[in-house]
């Protein structure tokens, strides 16, 4: 080996060593990961008591038909879906308009919470002076702030999730934060119940005489409980921005040669929200999550109605059912980080949709005395630790797809999450529409017990189909990527992003071999540091 080849390398080794502390040096404190797990708290509050009471507060309190109650759902759902990819657009460019300094996602962040704060409450409160008007005429009041609400709710979510990717480049990492932020998510779930079965609890003391069902005389069971939900959400809306700083975007670059007295250093354009359409992972992973949010989603909405009206237990259950589910998930969401690192994100992801699967079952055949005392808590764990395993891990499966675009992060998390809302919204309608049985009919409605078993369980086999047209895939491996070259004397100072050949010849190497280096998306030097898995 000649002499300017022995300097070359000892120039490398000398680089490498630099990257492992800058690296360690870019890691996230246990505050900072505290502070943007917390961010989403309004939103989780909020969805919880949306998809688990608006029907049955429809139904119940307010005494709409079916069809009414699923055409406001609907109305919501396509109103977040229309939102999602509007927000994920917008949240990715760069704001001049709007505190410039301050990060366009946290931007966008701010606003949400506004609208959600001055939009909720009134969703859960009887039509302000229309209450004796027709459901039609209601159906219009309650859905201007339904969509005011939905359009919060999307910049809220939009804007945290695509902070992930930005925040870390570890793959580990980003993992965590996703675990951090459902546990989050399955608190903001179980403050939600145990709220509900507190306020129920003291409403039967005060009215002893009152029906075992729920009725409109709960109406300020509701009531209470959603201001309750703006406020607890706004404090830990304030704890996010005061305790998370994002980081400007910066442009990726890859050296593919590296020299002491010259450096070719190639400029990756960033992919924008129209180069998604080309990549075929795009799809795949979209109705991985579409079927991952159906069967989470469904079973939160009708499991209270499967109680209600199928199993025609007491009107607590619609509360401390719930709360087992999110306990089981809540735990089971801390040890989501060893599992994939031991499994793998897509074996992980599997084994969730085994244990959704077998919850399903386990409903359609149990209807006896022993499974409305006992057997129905062993389900609500089942769903419990399945809908903390495939959120946790369709999400990382998502940042890795995103990878190093992190500038078109947002448009990718709204596209998935417009799927997710139509999906659902034309589901829950289409299940309201067809609805055979009255509500608190004496005569037990399995109705409910067949769209949990067929329904739910049909969305987590979609989730298999997309998993396995993954299995072969290297997920966030893209296809073609904009690229441009130049040549700079001196290299990047951020050498995450830097893949630098080990041989003075590499600078002559065709135009094709470094395009196929780039569409890796991932250094060379930091996939033994980042312990990639899928």
């Amino acid at each position: 080996m000649d002499e300017d080849s022995n300097d070359h390398i000892d120039h490398i080794n000398d680089h490498n060593h630099h990257i492992h502390p800058q690296l360690e040096n870019n890691r996230l404190s246990i505050f900072q990961k505290i502070s943007f797990s917390v961010g989403h708290v309004f939103n989780d509050l909020c969805a919880a008591f949306w998809f688990t009471y608006l029907l049955i507060y429809m139904h119940s309190v307010n005494g709409f038909s079916s069809r009414t109650a699923g055409t406001l759902m609907l109305i919501g759902q396509i109103a977040d879906g229309l939102a999602t990819p509007f927000v994920g657009i917008e949240c990715d460019r760069h704001l001049d308009w709007f505190i410039c300094n301050y990060g366009r996602r946290k931007c966008w962040h701010f606003i949400g919470t506004i609208c959600v704060f001055f939009s909720f409450p009134f969703l859960f409160n009887h039509c302000f002076d229309c209450e004796n008007s027709t459901e039609n005429a209601q159906i219009v009041y309650y859905s201007a702030f339904i969509i005011i609400f939905q359009f919060g709710w999307a910049s809220v979510q939009i804007s945290h999730l695509s902070l992930i990717p930005d925040l870390t480049p570890v793959s580990s990492e980003r993992i965590e934060l996703n675990a951090y932020r459902y546990a989050c998510t399955v608190f903001a779930n179980i403050t939600i119940y145990l709220m509900m079965l507190f306020v129920l609890d003291f409403n039967d003391k005060i009215h002893p005489n009152g029906s075992s069902q729920i009725g409109p005389s709960d109406d300020d069971t509701f009531r209470i409980v959603s201001f309750i939900v703006i406020i607890i959400g706004f404090v830990f809306s304030a704890i996010f921005h005061i305790g998370t700083r994002e980081k400007p975007n910066r442009s990726v670059y890859e050296e593919d040669d590296y020299s002491d007295s010259d450096a070719i250093v190639t400029k990756i354009r960033p992919m924008n929200w129209r180069n998604w359409f080309q990549q075929s992972q795009f799809y795949i992973v979209a109705l991985l999550y579409m079927g991952t949010r159906l069967t989470i989603n469904l079973t939160q909405v009708y499991v209270p109605n499967y109680l209600q009206e199928t199993l025609r237990l007491p009107k607590k259950s619609i509360a401390y059912i719930p709360l087992v589910t999110y306990t089981s998930g809540f735990l089971s969401s801390f040890i989501m980080k060893y599992v994939n690192g031991k499994l793998g994100k897509k074996m992980t992801f599997f084994l969730g949709t085994i244990i959704a699967i077998s919850a399903c079952v386990w409903i359609y055949f149990g209807n006896d005395t022993n499974f409305k005392s006992y057997g129905i808590f062993a389900v609500s764990i089942l769903i419990g630790v399945s809908s903390s395993t495939m959120l946790i891990t369709s999400l990382a499966i998502t940042n890795d797809l995103i990878g190093k675009n992190t500038a078109s992060g947002a448009f990718v998390f709204g596209a998935m999450s417009f799927v997710d809302k139509v999906s659902n919204g034309l589901a829950i309608m289409i299940i309201e529409y067809f609805k055979p049985c009255r509500s608190h009919s004496k005569i037990g409605c399995q109705y409910y017990r067949d769209i949990l078993m067929f329904v739910c369980s049909g969305a987590t086999v979609i989730c298999i189909i997309s998993l396995a047209m993954l299995s072969t895939q290297k997920i966030g491996r893209l296809t073609k990527r904009p690229i441009h070259d130049y040549q700079s004397r001196n290299p990047p100072d951020f050498f995450t992003n830097l893949t630098i050949s080990t041989s003075p010849s590499r600078q002559s190497s065709s135009s094709s071999g470094r395009s196929s280096m780039i569409e890796d998306g991932q250094s060379s030097l930091l996939k033994p540091l980042l312990g990639e898995s899928n």
